[in-house]
């Protein structure tokens, strides 16, 4: 891990609010059919904060990522306040990465200069698709046209921003895949986030595929799409650096490597999700999903956790090989065995070397290999054993 990711530390906010809920969408996102008192969630936004930051005293904050939901959807003003919050409470790095997520329609791009006078440096967008039929079937608002005139709003608003696409939808094929990619790719400065389509339990998708009335990709064209996908992106100099994205050298998303590397960070608002390091131990806290029902516990007790764990040695050397094994970059055995009180197994990490799932690199990294990734999961339990 570079020397500078040491002492990282992010703060996630969620805005929990969609103007729809897409089909595919398993996040914590409601609809609502008034209007959201914005002034209100921000006083509990800034509470919570406030919390928060009295347990992690001396804290620097070198990344903010406003999630959701749809925080676009949030008038300049409430992120201003939400960000003002976070600067009063805790010491901000000057080189902060502040990103907004953004749905790319025409309405939520007149606000980008707004965004960027709060103090958000990075958008990143959620495109989804790079053809009309793709949006309506994936039951997005936006048409193809009018999210790339957002793309062009954001590279003139933002130094940094970027975009998602979703893959291995229904009668995609792999040619089309490619150019879909490729016009993405001319499109995006430095980041893309390609994630394939999965049906999620619970999901408007989920009934329909079970009904035999949406049919994904089988799993010999779904491992296609994904070797298309980083053949394209390596091959055009965003080679991935996750499982799922990919970016030009030094522009990776760095909240997210916070999650991926196991380092600390806040979860603020509904549904949100932190890991704070609290007298020598790691706390796993999670918010109240419900957003009124976190709004009434934030204004009466000052935070609207749900529940708080404490995670034990073996608990977090498995988070960090879950989450350290998804990057391009691997992890450093030494600090699993640290975190763990014991090494991996030497004979199944040979068996994987043996596999071509795993390799070890000169300075004594453990890394997946790109034929390893589809086989992710399995290549952590393995491991974990």
């Amino acid at each position: 891990m570079p020397a500078d990711a040491q002492n990282a530390f992010g703060v996630y906010v969620h805005w929990p609010f969609c103007l729809s809920k897409c089909p595919y969408c398993d996040f914590n996102s409601h609809v609502r059919h008034t209007a959201i008192d914005e002034e209100r969630f921000a006083r509990a936004f800034a509470r919570e904060i406030a919390t928060t930051a009295a347990r992690t005293p001396g804290r620097t904050v070198t990344s903010i990522f406003l999630g959701g939901g749809t925080p676009s959807l949030m008038k300049p003003q409430t992120v201003g306040a939400v960000l003002d919050a976070i600067g009063q409470h805790w010491n901000v790095d000057k080189g902060v990465e502040v990103t907004l997520e953004a749905n790319p329609t025409s309405v939520e791009a007149t606000r980008f200069a707004g965004y960027r006078a709060a103090g958000v440096n990075r958008v990143s967008l959620g495109v989804q698709a790079l053809d009309d039929a793709s949006l309506k079937a994936l039951g997005r608002m936006h048409s193809a046209r009018e999210a790339l005139d957002a793309v062009a709003i954001a590279r003139r608003s933002f130094d940094r921003y970027s975009f998602d696409l979703i893959y291995a939808r229904p009668d995609q094929s792999a040619d089309a895949w490619t150019r879909e990619l490729k016009v993405a790719i001319s499109e995006a400065a430095e980041h893309l986030s390609l994630y394939q389509l999965t049906i999620e339990e619970g999901t408007p998708f989920f009934g329909l595929h079970r009904a035999g009335k949406l049919k994904t990709p089988d799993e010999d064209l779904a491992r296609q799409l994904y070797d298309v996908t980083q053949e394209v992106c390596a091959a055009h100099g965003l080679p991935s650096y996750e499982i799922s994205n990919h970016a030009r050298p030094g522009a990776e998303c760095r909240h997210n490597l916070v999650y991926w590397r196991g380092q600390e960070y806040a979860g603020i608002g509904p549904g949100a999700h932190g890991r704070l390091d609290i007298g020598g131990i790691r706390h796993a806290t999670a918010t109240d999903k419900r957003p009124e029902a976190w709004l009434t516990r934030v204004e009466e007790d000052g935070h609207g956790i749900a529940t708080e764990d404490l995670l034990d040695s073996e608990q977090r050397a498995d988070e960090f090989l879950l989450m350290g094994l998804r990057l391009a970059e691997g992890i450093d055995p030494k600090r699993y065995a640290a975190l763990a009180g014991r090494p991996l197994d030497p004979h199944r990490i040979a068996a994987l070397k043996e596999d071509g799932a795993i390799v070890m690199d000169e300075s004594g990294r453990l890394r997946v290999t790109q034929d390893g990734f589809p086989l992710l999961d399995a290549v952590v339990a393995d491991l974990a054993a």
